[in-house]
Protein backbone atom coordinates (compact mmCIF):
# COMPACT_ATOMS: atom_id res chain seq x y z
CA UNK A 1 0.00 0.00 0.00
CA UNK A 2 3.05 2.36 0.75
CA UNK A 3 5.59 1.37 -1.65
CA UNK A 4 5.85 4.14 -3.26
CA UNK A 5 5.94 6.45 -0.34
CA UNK A 6 9.53 8.26 0.69
CA UNK A 7 10.28 7.97 3.98
CA UNK A 8 8.18 8.45 7.61
CA UNK A 9 9.07 4.78 8.20
CA UNK A 10 7.68 5.06 11.76
CA UNK A 11 4.47 6.33 10.78
CA UNK A 12 3.76 3.96 7.57
CA UNK A 13 4.54 0.91 10.17
CA UNK A 14 1.47 2.00 12.38
CA UNK A 15 -0.84 2.54 9.91
CA UNK A 16 0.15 -0.82 8.11
CA UNK A 17 -0.30 -2.29 11.55
CA UNK A 18 -3.77 -1.13 11.95
CA UNK A 19 -4.93 -2.28 8.73
CA UNK A 20 -3.67 -5.86 8.75
CA UNK A 21 -4.72 -6.36 11.99
CA UNK A 22 -8.11 -4.91 10.79
CA UNK A 23 -8.75 -2.34 14.05
CA UNK A 24 -8.87 1.34 11.94
CA UNK A 25 -10.50 3.85 14.04
CA UNK A 26 -13.19 6.15 12.67
CA UNK A 27 -10.72 9.37 12.48
CA UNK A 28 -7.02 9.83 12.10
CA UNK A 29 -5.34 13.61 12.19
CA UNK A 30 -1.89 13.54 10.17
CA UNK A 31 -0.12 15.91 11.84
CA UNK A 32 3.59 17.56 10.52
CA UNK A 33 4.83 20.04 8.77
CA UNK A 34 3.26 21.43 5.62
CA UNK A 35 4.76 19.67 2.05
CA UNK A 36 6.25 16.80 3.67
CA UNK A 37 3.55 13.76 1.90
CA UNK A 38 0.92 13.77 5.21
CA UNK A 39 -2.43 13.95 2.13
CA UNK A 40 -0.16 11.11 0.50
CA UNK A 41 -0.11 8.43 2.61
CA UNK A 42 -3.74 9.58 3.10
CA UNK A 43 -4.27 9.16 -0.06
CA UNK A 44 -2.55 6.17 -0.57
CA UNK A 45 -4.36 4.54 2.40
CA UNK A 46 -7.80 5.38 0.70
CA UNK A 47 -6.84 3.80 -2.56
CA UNK A 48 -5.82 0.70 -0.67
CA UNK A 49 -9.08 0.41 1.89
CA UNK A 50 -11.33 1.34 -1.73
CA UNK A 51 -9.79 -1.68 -3.79
CA UNK A 52 -12.26 -4.32 -4.60
CA UNK A 53 -9.61 -7.03 -5.33
CA UNK A 54 -6.52 -5.84 -2.88
CA UNK A 55 -3.03 -7.79 -3.09
CA UNK A 56 -1.76 -8.04 0.21
CA UNK A 57 -3.06 -4.91 1.11
CA UNK A 58 -1.82 -3.53 -2.15
CA UNK A 59 -4.16 -1.81 -4.58
CA UNK A 60 -4.71 -4.05 -7.69
CA UNK A 61 -5.11 -1.04 -9.80
CA UNK A 62 -7.71 -2.05 -12.01
CA UNK A 63 -10.88 -2.86 -10.19
CA UNK A 64 -13.48 -0.57 -10.60
CA UNK A 65 -12.75 1.00 -6.80
CA UNK A 66 -8.80 1.50 -8.39
CA UNK A 67 -9.76 3.13 -11.92
CA UNK A 68 -12.42 5.13 -10.22
CA UNK A 69 -10.13 6.29 -7.50
CA UNK A 70 -7.03 7.10 -9.86
CA UNK A 71 -9.45 8.93 -12.49
CA UNK A 72 -10.70 11.42 -9.62
CA UNK A 73 -14.43 9.86 -9.67
CA UNK A 74 -14.73 7.40 -6.83
CA UNK A 75 -18.36 8.49 -5.31
CA UNK A 76 -16.78 7.34 -1.84
CA UNK A 77 -13.86 9.43 -2.14
CA UNK A 78 -14.53 12.79 -0.78
CA UNK A 79 -12.00 15.50 -0.43
CA UNK A 80 -12.49 18.43 0.79
CA UNK A 81 -9.68 21.76 0.54
CA UNK A 82 -9.24 25.42 2.07
CA UNK A 83 -11.17 27.46 -0.71
CA UNK A 84 -9.17 30.82 -0.55
CA UNK A 85 -7.59 30.99 3.05
CA UNK A 86 -9.93 28.45 5.03
CA UNK A 87 -12.18 25.27 4.94
CA UNK A 88 -15.61 27.45 4.49
CA UNK A 89 -18.92 26.35 7.17
CA UNK A 90 -20.70 25.62 3.94
CA UNK A 91 -18.74 22.49 3.11
CA UNK A 92 -19.24 21.43 6.08
CA UNK A 93 -22.76 21.10 5.95
CA UNK A 94 -22.31 20.05 2.86
CA UNK A 95 -20.50 17.06 3.91
CA UNK A 96 -22.95 16.60 6.40
CA UNK A 97 -25.80 16.07 4.33
CA UNK A 98 -23.93 13.38 1.84
CA UNK A 99 -23.14 11.49 5.03
CA UNK A 100 -26.66 11.12 5.97
CA UNK A 101 -26.72 8.49 3.07
CA UNK A 102 -24.60 5.24 3.33
CA UNK A 103 -21.70 4.75 0.78
CA UNK A 104 -22.70 4.11 -2.42
CA UNK A 105 -20.69 0.94 -3.31
CA UNK A 106 -22.08 -0.40 -0.02
CA UNK A 107 -18.72 -0.75 1.48
CA UNK A 108 -16.32 2.34 3.35
CA UNK A 109 -16.74 6.04 2.24
CA UNK A 110 -13.44 7.81 3.21
CA UNK A 111 -13.97 12.17 3.48
CA UNK A 112 -10.33 13.30 3.34
CA UNK A 113 -9.68 17.34 4.98
CA UNK A 114 -6.36 18.96 4.17
CA UNK A 115 -5.17 22.28 5.67
CA UNK A 116 -7.80 21.65 9.14
CA UNK A 117 -5.96 24.02 11.15
CA UNK A 118 -7.46 26.40 8.69
CA UNK A 119 -10.84 26.07 10.30
CA UNK A 120 -12.80 28.58 11.84
CA UNK A 121 -14.44 27.93 15.06
CA UNK A 122 -17.70 27.32 13.24
CA UNK A 123 -17.29 24.87 10.57
CA UNK A 124 -14.92 23.50 13.35
CA UNK A 125 -17.25 22.81 15.77
CA UNK A 126 -19.70 21.70 13.06
CA UNK A 127 -17.05 18.70 12.05
CA UNK A 128 -16.74 17.81 15.61
CA UNK A 129 -20.41 17.24 15.69
CA UNK A 130 -19.65 14.60 12.83
CA UNK A 131 -16.52 13.33 14.49
CA UNK A 132 -18.69 13.16 17.89
CA UNK A 133 -21.16 10.84 16.25
CA UNK A 134 -19.62 9.41 12.95
CA UNK A 135 -22.09 7.82 10.85
CA UNK A 136 -21.31 3.99 10.22
CA UNK A 137 -18.75 2.86 7.08
CA UNK A 138 -17.64 6.41 7.14
CA UNK A 139 -13.40 6.62 7.64
CA UNK A 140 -12.09 10.24 8.51
CA UNK A 141 -8.34 11.79 7.12
CA UNK A 142 -7.73 15.16 8.76
CA UNK A 143 -4.59 16.57 7.39
CA UNK A 144 -2.73 19.16 9.77
CA UNK A 145 0.57 21.09 9.47
CA UNK A 146 -0.37 22.83 12.90
CA UNK A 147 -1.52 21.08 15.63
CA UNK A 148 -2.17 24.31 17.65
CA UNK A 149 -4.82 26.37 15.70
CA UNK A 150 -7.01 22.82 15.64
CA UNK A 151 -10.06 22.74 18.19
CA UNK A 152 -9.16 20.39 21.23
CA UNK A 153 -12.27 18.55 21.21
CA UNK A 154 -11.11 17.60 17.48
CA UNK A 155 -7.65 16.13 18.20
CA UNK A 156 -9.76 14.16 20.89
CA UNK A 157 -11.69 12.59 18.48
CA UNK A 158 -8.97 11.60 16.61
CA UNK A 159 -5.44 9.30 16.49
CA UNK A 160 -2.59 11.27 16.10
CA UNK A 161 -0.39 10.40 14.03
CA UNK A 162 2.85 12.45 13.55
CA UNK A 163 5.14 12.67 10.61
CA UNK A 164 8.33 14.01 10.93
CA UNK A 165 10.63 16.36 7.76
CA UNK A 166 12.33 13.85 5.31
CA UNK A 167 15.93 13.91 5.70
CA UNK A 168 17.74 16.31 3.08
CA UNK A 169 18.48 13.12 0.95
CA UNK A 170 15.43 11.48 1.02
CA UNK A 171 13.84 15.31 0.60
CA UNK A 172 16.34 15.43 -2.68
CA UNK A 173 15.20 12.11 -4.17
CA UNK A 174 11.77 13.17 -4.26
CA UNK A 175 11.82 16.53 -5.36
CA UNK A 176 13.95 14.99 -8.07
CA UNK A 177 11.04 12.05 -9.10
CA UNK A 178 8.76 15.40 -9.55
CA UNK A 179 11.04 17.36 -11.60
CA UNK A 180 13.95 15.38 -13.23
CA UNK A 181 15.51 18.55 -14.77
CA UNK A 182 16.84 19.85 -11.55
CA UNK A 183 20.39 18.71 -10.52
CA UNK A 184 21.31 16.85 -7.28
CA UNK A 185 23.10 19.37 -5.82
CA UNK A 186 20.13 22.13 -6.95
CA UNK A 187 17.65 19.39 -5.53
CA UNK A 188 19.42 19.04 -2.04
CA UNK A 189 19.49 22.67 -1.66
CA UNK A 190 15.95 23.04 -1.84
CA UNK A 191 15.29 20.22 0.58
CA UNK A 192 17.67 21.93 3.22
CA UNK A 193 16.39 25.34 2.66
CA UNK A 194 12.74 24.01 3.15
CA UNK A 195 13.80 22.02 5.65
CA UNK A 196 13.24 18.65 4.23
CA UNK A 197 10.03 19.71 2.94
CA UNK A 198 9.71 18.18 -0.86
CA UNK A 199 6.37 19.99 -1.32
CA UNK A 200 7.35 23.17 -0.39
CA UNK A 201 10.67 23.24 -2.67
CA UNK A 202 8.48 22.01 -5.56
CA UNK A 203 6.51 25.58 -4.81
CA UNK A 204 9.14 27.94 -4.28
CA UNK A 205 11.50 26.51 -7.17
CA UNK A 206 8.54 27.23 -9.75
CA UNK A 207 7.73 30.54 -8.30
CA UNK A 208 9.14 33.72 -7.44
CA UNK A 209 9.39 33.68 -3.35
CA UNK A 210 13.13 31.89 -3.39
CA UNK A 211 14.51 34.99 -5.51
CA UNK A 212 12.66 37.51 -3.55
CA UNK A 213 13.83 35.50 -0.37
CA UNK A 214 17.58 36.14 -1.04
CA UNK A 215 16.69 39.81 -1.36
CA UNK A 216 15.18 40.03 2.09
CA UNK A 217 18.43 37.90 3.17
CA UNK A 218 21.14 40.27 2.03
CA UNK A 219 19.47 43.33 2.85
CA UNK A 220 18.59 42.32 6.68
CA UNK A 221 22.31 41.26 6.63
CA UNK A 222 23.43 44.45 5.61
CA UNK A 223 25.22 46.49 8.08
CA UNK A 224 25.13 49.08 6.26
CA UNK A 225 20.89 49.34 6.32
CA UNK A 226 19.79 51.47 8.99
CA UNK A 227 17.53 54.26 10.03
CA UNK A 228 15.46 55.62 7.22
CA UNK A 229 16.97 54.18 4.46
CA UNK A 230 16.32 50.40 6.10
CA UNK A 231 12.91 51.92 6.74
CA UNK A 232 13.19 52.48 2.89
CA UNK A 233 14.40 49.84 1.50
CA UNK A 234 11.57 47.50 3.99
CA UNK A 235 8.70 49.40 2.16
CA UNK A 236 10.23 48.08 -1.08
CA UNK A 237 10.63 44.90 -0.30
CA UNK A 238 6.95 44.99 1.55
CA UNK A 239 5.51 45.52 -1.53
CA UNK A 240 6.93 42.81 -3.57
CA UNK A 241 6.39 40.43 -0.46
CA UNK A 242 2.45 41.26 -1.33
CA UNK A 243 2.24 40.79 -4.72
CA UNK A 244 3.52 36.88 -4.07
CA UNK A 245 -0.31 36.40 -3.40
CA UNK A 246 -0.52 32.54 -3.14
CA UNK A 247 3.45 32.28 -2.60
CA UNK A 248 3.54 34.43 0.80
CA UNK A 249 3.71 31.53 3.18
CA UNK A 250 6.33 29.91 1.42
CA UNK A 251 8.29 33.14 2.03
CA UNK A 252 7.37 33.68 5.60
CA UNK A 253 8.44 29.70 6.25
CA UNK A 254 11.88 30.43 4.18
CA UNK A 255 12.40 33.55 6.66
CA UNK A 256 11.51 31.23 10.12
CA UNK A 257 14.41 29.02 8.51
CA UNK A 258 16.79 31.97 8.36
CA UNK A 259 16.22 33.14 11.15
CA UNK A 260 16.01 29.84 13.18
CA UNK A 261 19.55 28.66 11.06
CA UNK A 262 20.82 32.29 12.84
CA UNK A 263 19.84 31.41 16.41
CA UNK A 264 21.51 28.18 16.13
CA UNK A 265 24.64 29.78 15.15
CA UNK A 266 24.49 32.31 18.14
CA UNK A 267 23.91 29.20 20.56
CA UNK A 268 27.12 27.29 18.69
CA UNK A 269 24.51 24.53 17.33
CA UNK A 270 24.53 22.43 14.26
CA UNK A 271 23.10 24.51 12.15
CA UNK A 272 19.91 23.71 9.92
CA UNK A 273 21.32 24.39 6.23
CA UNK A 274 24.92 25.50 6.86
CA UNK A 275 26.16 26.30 3.16
CA UNK A 276 23.14 26.63 1.39
CA UNK A 277 23.01 29.51 -1.16
CA UNK A 278 20.07 31.92 -2.13
CA UNK A 279 19.68 33.40 1.29
CA UNK A 280 20.60 31.03 4.52
CA UNK A 281 24.72 31.48 3.92
CA UNK A 282 23.57 34.89 5.20
CA UNK A 283 22.84 33.72 8.45
CA UNK A 284 26.05 33.90 9.82
CA UNK A 285 25.89 37.71 8.75
CA UNK A 286 22.45 38.17 9.85
CA UNK A 287 23.96 36.65 13.72
CA UNK A 288 26.51 39.27 13.53
CA UNK A 289 24.51 42.10 13.05
CA UNK A 290 21.63 41.19 15.45
CA UNK A 291 21.71 39.65 18.99
CA UNK A 292 20.00 36.30 20.07
CA UNK A 293 16.85 38.45 21.68
CA UNK A 294 16.67 40.98 18.50
CA UNK A 295 16.85 36.90 16.22
CA UNK A 296 14.08 35.90 18.63
CA UNK A 297 11.81 38.91 18.56
CA UNK A 298 12.05 39.10 14.41
CA UNK A 299 11.33 35.02 14.35
CA UNK A 300 8.19 36.22 16.74
CA UNK A 301 7.29 39.13 13.79
CA UNK A 302 7.10 35.91 11.68
CA UNK A 303 5.02 34.36 13.72
CA UNK A 304 2.68 37.36 14.25
CA UNK A 305 2.63 38.19 10.03
CA UNK A 306 1.15 34.30 9.31
CA UNK A 307 -1.72 34.03 12.00
CA UNK A 308 -2.68 38.03 10.86
CA UNK A 309 -2.28 36.65 7.26
CA UNK A 310 -4.41 33.60 8.25
CA UNK A 311 -6.96 36.19 9.96
CA UNK A 312 -7.54 37.83 6.51
CA UNK A 313 -5.77 40.98 7.31
CA UNK A 314 -5.15 43.78 5.16
CA UNK A 315 -2.20 41.28 2.97
CA UNK A 316 -0.25 45.00 2.25
CA UNK A 317 -0.50 46.35 5.94
CA UNK A 318 1.08 42.84 7.18
CA UNK A 319 4.22 42.81 4.74
CA UNK A 320 4.45 46.71 5.82
CA UNK A 321 4.72 45.73 9.51
CA UNK A 322 6.49 42.84 8.95
CA UNK A 323 9.44 44.10 7.00
CA UNK A 324 9.65 47.14 8.91
CA UNK A 325 10.33 44.99 12.34
CA UNK A 326 12.34 42.73 10.31
CA UNK A 327 14.45 45.39 9.38
CA UNK A 328 14.64 47.92 12.27
CA UNK A 329 15.13 47.21 15.89
CA UNK A 330 11.13 47.32 16.72
CA UNK A 331 10.06 44.87 18.97
CA UNK A 332 7.25 42.44 17.39
CA UNK A 333 3.45 42.48 18.67
CA UNK A 334 2.49 39.71 20.37
CA UNK A 335 -0.93 38.63 19.62
CA UNK A 336 -3.01 38.79 17.09
CA UNK A 337 -6.98 40.33 16.97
Amino acid sequence: MFSGITGHERPLRFLSRVIQSNRLGHAYLFSGPEGIGKATVARAMAAGLLCTDPQKSVPCGHCPGCLQFVSGNHPDFLHIAPEGASIKIDRIRSLKRQLAFAPFSGGLRIILLEEVQSLRREAGNSLLKLLEEPPPDNLFFLVASDNEPVLPTILSRCQVVSFAPLAYPLAADVIRRQNPELEHDQALKLARITEGSPGRALAIEAGEALALFARVAAALADPHLSGAAAVEEALFLAAEMAALQEELPLLFGLLKTLFKEALLLGLGKESVATGVETGIKEAGRIRERWNLSRLSDKMDAVDYAEKALAGNCNRGLVCDVLMVRLMTGCEPLRSVG
